[in-house]
């Protein structure tokens, strides 16, 4: 390799050999394209997220673009108290067209309370007949109810009460799909894991499709736990059978954003190029969202300047998503060491101006950032401040492999001297066993 090409396979390239790459705009989000990703209480969740985010950062117009669509979704459902909670944070100030509405409270609540009533005698109906299959499905009902009235909680109870009436394995694991469903909407992530187990665990009733949902509750129990690593794994090994069927928890979408930052975030250079690039099941995924797939390109093909603008560009969005927010600026600083670190390895010494230039920042901050690399024993070097220059420390060999036969002899020793001992031990116990 000449040096003109090691130094542009480190991020610096000429004006000659520049890709004419757009790069993704830091564009609001299009909220209303967002929400039609997903379905049900969890659309509801993500704009309110949203809605409170923008709140935060003082973006009012993307507040109460998200709460009129939670107010409109809401209404088609039957969740009264969520319904006044996006009323008082509204606030009259979408008009009087998203204002209080009692008359369809009072509707939803009597008709509720109507199916609650009706609920109860068939399931005591059901008990008194002792019949396992009516009373599951009575049980399940309740489940339905109290989920879709936004008791989180009985929903929980409802559904795992189901467990003792199942009769096939089917029952099994529609029971630890509605617990993980649940679970995951109270982001009580040990239920979500206790109840994958469940359901692997009854292996003969699982579809494709099936454990391509498990995988993605597993992925997002490990997101949640900060386990980047396993998280990539799960998400990564999701199906294409996925499709939007699991659209009231994750979208396709998410598969391919989640599992590519904490791909890029954990995993060593061959794991990126055997789990990720060269995936042809989860590069179906990363179709659905360039950016995050140009960025693994260009972080793997060492184009950091590159990769690190699509990051930027992307973060405000990230940090609009409800599962994702709490974790980009770990994920960021991960990624962003793992270039540094990549950048310098190949290198006996690094000119720091050239560094900075190919990381787009300055002399200062990147030597601070390898300063502190250093220290935390991630890079094996010393910066010569004066000349900013970086020089690799490496090992000396013979002096290593001096140092482990010596080792290996001391333990060899260790073990042997144990062993005489053992056995003179066992011979004298002997002979004092034989004296009369």
């Amino acid at each position: 390799m000449e040096p003109d090409d090691e130094i542009y396979a480190n991020g610096e390239a000429d004006s000659s050999n520049s890709r004419n790459r757009p790069i993704i705009s830091s564009e609001q989000l299009d909220i209303e394209a967002y929400a039609g990703l997903y379905t049900g209480r969890t659309k509801i969740t993500r704009l309110l997220f949203i809605a409170d985010q923008c709140g935060q950062n003082n973006n009012t117009a993307m507040q109460m673009e998200a709460l009129r669509m939670a107010y409109e979704e809401i209404k088609k459902g039957e969740n009264t108290q969520l319904f006044r909670d996006v009323v008082h944070k509204i606030d009259g100030r979408l008009g009087d067209n998203y204002g209080m509405d009692s008359a369809w409270c009072e509707m939803v609540d009597r008709r509720a309370d109507q199916r609650k009533e009706k609920l109860e005698n068939e399931l005591n109906a059901y008990r008194t007949n002792l019949i396992k299959e009516s009373i599951r499905m009575g049980y399940n009902d309740f489940g339905d109810y109290y989920y879709a009235h936004g008791s989180l909680a009985d929903a929980f109870k409802s559904y795992v009460r189901t467990r003792d009436y199942c009769t096939t394995s089917k029952h099994v694991i529609h029971m630890c799909m509605s617990a993980i469903l649940v679970s995951i909407e109270m982001g009580q992530f040990t239920h979500v894991t206790s109840y994958i187990n469940k359901a692997e665990q009854t292996a003969d009733a699982l579809d494709p499709n099936t454990v391509s949902k498990l995988r993605c509750a597993a992925g997002l129990a490990n997101l949640d736990a900060k386990k980047y690593k396993l998280a990539a794994r799960k998400f990564l090994e999701v199906g294409p059978e996925l499709g939007n069927s699991y659209n009231e928890v994750i979208a396709p979408q998410d598969v391919a954003t989640y599992g590519g930052l904490c791909a890029l975030a954990s995993f060593d250079r061959m794991e990126l190029k055997n789990k990720v690039i060269d995936s042809i099941n989860f590069r179906n995924f990363l179709e659905l969202v360039p950016e995050v797939r140009e960025l693994i390109h260009d972080f793997y093909s060492s184009h950091y300047a590159s990769c690190l603008d699509y990051l930027g560009n992307l973060k405000a969005n990230l940090m609009l998503d409800i599962h994702l927010h709490d974790h980009v600026q770990t994920l960021y600083d991960q990624i962003r060491n793992k270039a540094l670190i990549q950048y310098t390895h190949p290198f006996v010494s690094v000119d720091l101006h050239m560094m900075a230039n190919a990381f787009k920042t300055t002399v200062a901050s990147v030597e601070k950032e390898l300063e502190a690399l250093i220290t935390d024993n991630q890079i094996q070097a010393r910066i010569d401040s004066h000349n900013k220059i970086l020089y690799a420390r490496h090992a000396d060999q013979r002096n290593a492999t001096f140092q482990r036969v010596l080792q290996t002899g001391s333990e060899f020793d260790r073990d042997v001297r144990a062993m005489l001992l053992r056995a003179n031990l066992i011979k004298l116990d002997y002979k004092a066993s034989r004296k009369p």
